[in-house]
C-alpha cells in the first residue's frame, strides 16, 4: 500500500487510476485509500462545470485544460456520465471530446458513472477529488451530467462553479429554475457566434439583477465564449481566479471547505448506515411484501431497521 500511495502522490497515471477505482468500489478499499491520502490534500483549485445537455461543457473543459496547461499547471478532470436506469450501463464518452489532451502527461481524465446517484455527480466524486488533489494536480475540474433543474450538488464540491448556457436552447426562464442560476460563480454563454447569444446573455444579466444585492457579495459575471475555437477562455479563467481571490479576501474559503466536508460526511454516513441496516441482505423480500400490500414502505423500513 505504501509503495502505491507514493506512486499516486507522484502522479503516475496507472496508480491514480487504480486509486480512483478503489474509491469507486467503496467499502474497505475506499477507506484504506482515502485514509492514506487525505493528509496530502487541500492544495487543488476545484472548478465545477455544469449546464444543460448540449451546452458545450466538455468542449469548454477541454479548452480550459489546454489554457491551464500552457501556464504549466497539472490538470485532473472528472467527467460524470449518467447510468442507464434500464441497462445499468454508461457511455462514459466525454473523453472522446478531449482527444487532444490524451497525449499530455500533465493531464489526467477519468470518466465516472453516476450509478444511480442524484445531483449530477457520481457517488464517489468526493473521494476521486481527494485522489487527484493528493496526486498533485493543481487544477481539478469536474464536469457534471447535463444539468436539468436539480443537478446542483457540484456547488458542494467546487470552490468555483461555472454554469454553461447555450443560446437558442429553449425557454429562457429555465435558467432560473431550482438553483441552477444561484449556484453559478461564473456564467458562460457558449457558442457565442450564434445569433441568439447576445439575447441569452442579456436575459442572464436581467435575472441576476432581479436578485437582491448584499454588500460585498460576489456577483457572477456573464461571459461569452466559443469553446470550440478557444475564444473567451482567458476571460473565463480570469473570472474563476478572481472568484477564488474573493473567497480568500473575505475569508469564505473555510466555510466552503466545511460545506464540502459536511456533504461528504453525510454521503458516507448514508452509505454506511444503509449497508449496516441491510447487513448484506437483499431488499427483495420486503419489496414483495410491499407489492402484496402486506405492509407499506414505512413499515418495511422500520422492519429493516429493527432487524
Amino acid at each position: 500500500m505504501l509503495d502505491s500511495i507514493e506512486r499516486v502522490r507522484a502522479g503516475e497515471p496507472r496508480a491514480v487510476a487504480r486509486a480512483i477505482s478503489a474509491v469507486e468500489r467503496g467499502g474497505a478499499d475506499a477507506r484504506a485509500t482515502i485514509g492514506a491520502l487525505y493528509r496530502f490534500t487541500g492544495k487543488a483549485f476545484i472548478i465545477g462545470v455544469t449546464g444543460a445537455p448540449g451546452a458545450g461543457k466538455s468542449t469548454l473543459v477541454n479548452a480550459l485544460a489546454k489554457f491551464f496547461r500552457r501556464r504549466g499547471a497539472r490538470v485532473g478532470i472528472l467527467t460524470v456520465d449518467p447510468t442507464s436506469p434500464f441497462t445499468g450501463g454508461a457511455l462514459l464518452g466525454d473523453r472522446f471530446r478531449m482527444q487532444d489532451l490524451s497525449g499530455d502527461a500533465g493531464v489526467f481524465i477519468r470518466s465516472m458513472a453516476t450509478r444511480g446517484a442524484l445531483g449530477g455527480l457520481a457517488s464517489a466524486t468526493f473521494e476521486a477529488i481527494h485522489v487527484l488533489d493528493a496526486a498533485g494536480f493543481e487544477i481539478v475540474m469536474i464536469e457534471t451530467v447535463g444539468a436539468g433543474q436539480s443537478e446542483v450538488d457540484i456547488a458542494k464540491h467546487a470552490h468555483t462553479t461555472i454554469v454553461v448556457e447555450a443560446p437558442g436552447m429553449g425557454d429562457d426562464i429555465q435558467a432560473n429554475k431550482a438553483g441552477i442560476l444561484e449556484i453559478a460563480d461564473v456564467l458562460v454563454v457558449n457558442k457565442a457566434d450564434r445569433e441568439e447569444a447576445n439575447a441569452t446573455a442579456a436575459v442572464l444579466e436581467m435575472n441576476l439583477n432581479l436578485k437582491p444585492r448584499i454588500e460585498n457579495e460576489w456577483r457572477a459575471p456573464v461571459l461569452k465564449a466559443i469553446a470550440l475555437k478557444e475564444q473567451g477562455i482567458a476571460e473565463i479563467v480570469a473570472a474563476a481566479e478572481q472568484h477564488r481571490e474573493y473567497l480568500r479576501a473575505h475569508n469564505l474559503l473555510p466555510a466552503r471547505e466545511r460545506a464540502r466536508w459536511r456533504a461528504e460526511l453525510e454521503n458516507i454516513l448514508q452509505k454506511q448506515l444503509l449497508a449496516r441496516a441491510l447487513n448484506g441482505k437483499p431488499l427483495d423480500a420486503w419489496v414483495e411484501k410491499i407489492a402484496a400490500r402486506e405492509m407499506d414502505v414505512y413499515q418495511a423500513a422500520d422492519a429493516v431497521m429493527e432487524e
